[in-house]
């Protein structure tokens, strides 16, 4: 203790802690929409708005090496849905040689230069259906997580 740490606070997930996880993602049907299963486990600051409120919430409290499985509702992950986020835009706004396919998405800078995502969800030859909810927007997530590192914030 030389150090002023008490033995052990490397152990529990704080908020402020940077911590490395390792999670499968999927729908309530089982469906896995992502997954840490061959890569590195994600790493954040807990209660800092870098992964949705519902993963952040879960991992505070528990301890390196700890599993569990948790149910994050759209209030907790990435919102309902919100139709007026389907938008119709004229074809031309487009290059001609794009081509244009349902279901593909796609980024562009708003006029306030922003980064907005898309998906097509439409396509006729003078309009183009724009969906830019989050695709996770109104579902409920089903999240296996492993927290497998913890960092303490430093305290002065």
């Amino acid at each position: 203790m030389a150090d002023g740490k008490a033995k052990g606070t490397n152990n529990v997930v704080a908020k402020g802690s940077r911590v490395s996880v390792e999670y499968t993602g999927t729908f309530d049907d089982g469906t896995v929409f992502d997954t840490t299963d061959g890569r590195s486990p994600i790493a954040f600051v807990t209660g800092n708005g870098e992964v949705i409120r519902g993963f952040d919430d879960a991992v505070i409290g528990m301890k390196k090496g700890e599993q569990k499985t948790i149910k994050i509702t759209p209030q907790d992950g990435y919102g309902e849905r919100d139709e007026r986020l389907l938008q119709q835009v004229p074809r031309s706004v487009f290059p001609a040689e794009m081509k244009l396919d349902r279901n593909m998405g796609f980024s562009f800078r708003a006029p306030q230069g922003q980064m907005m995502h898309a998906t097509i969800t439409g396509v006729s030859s003078d309009t183009v259906t724009l969906d830019m909810n989050h695709p996770l927007a109104g579902k409920n997530l089903v999240f296996k997580l492993k927290v497998v590192d913890i960092n303490q914030p430093e305290r002065s």
